[in-house]
Parts: C-alpha cells; structure tokens; sequence
C-alpha cells in the first residue's frame, strides 16, 4: 500500500488543534492538503476520529467523493451534506449524527486526546453512497479499495 502526506496549515503532525478547531458546536474543519496521491487514485475520503475517548472511538468528520486531483480542502467546509465549487464532497454524520466537522472538546481532567484526520485513496468512486453515511459505512464501503493512507494527527 502506497503512502503520501496529509499536512494542514493550522497545526504540524503531534501538535496541538488551534482554538478555532476545538468544540463540538463552534469548532471548524481545518484547512488541509495533500501530496503524492497513488497515480490510480479515483476517489479521496477523509476520517478524523478520537480513538481515546472513553466512550470508544469518537467521529469528528466524514468526507467523501473528493477528486484525487484536488490537492487541499479549506479551512471551515460548511457542515452541508453536498459542497459544490471550487472543490466538490459529499460529507456523512460525525458521532453526534450531524453532517460535517465537529471539533473535539478538550477536557483537562482527562488528559490530551489524539485526533486522527486520515485520507484514504481508493482505487474506486464511492459512487452509490447518499450523504450523511457514517465512518463504519464508509470504510465498509472502502474496503479492499485502499491504495494508500496518508495521516496527521493533532492533539485536543
């Protein structure tokens, strides 16, 4: 499986969220970019989820149907189940069933959580998924369609 790089303008790879991206209700999607697609890539989905909640894993973001080509996502990506211009997805239901980002909420009484955005290329267009599926129906859907995974992980 090839690798390539998912890096964001608003925090390194380790390093902690900005404010802006913090909250479940105020928080925005970070601005994000990525290189070194494979070359069969047909599709891009994006996850971002907490695996250190004490719940289980928390889903912050679901997002596919994105052009391989497309090279980044902007900061704050309306929480609509459809976006059109300059850059198209299609985004499914976080773990408080909305559609779009929702940023964690930091909690000093338990300690740093790691949030993991991850983009997977697949060799496939997710073409039959509606909007608002969630990060086990995407992934359902993905599997054995994975060319690469490209990772950052920021600290809430």
């Amino acid at each position: 499986m090839a690798a390539f790089r998912l890096t964001s303008t608003a925090f390194a790879h380790d390093e902690p969220l900005p404010d802006e991206q913090l909250g479940e209700d105020e928080g925005v999607s970070p601005p994000l970019a990525w290189s070194d697609v494979p070359a069969d890539t047909k599709e891009l989905i994006l996850v971002c989820d907490d695996p250190d909640a004490d719940a289980g894993v928390v889903t912050h973001w679901v997002v596919y149907g994105i052009a391989p080509d497309a090279g980044s996502l902007p900061g704050a990506v309306p929480r609509d189940a459809y976006i059109e211009g300059p850059i198209e997805l299609v985004q499914g239901l976080n773990e408080f069933d909305e559609v779009g980002y929702s940023g964690p909420e930091p909690d000093e009484d338990r300690g740093p959580h790691r949030i993991f955005f991850r983009l997977y290329a697949l060799d496939t267009e997710l073409v039959t998924l509606p909007p608002g599926v969630t990060r086990t129906e995407l992934r359902a859907a993905a599997k054995d369609h994975v060319l690469g995974i490209a990772e950052l992980v920021g600290i809430a």
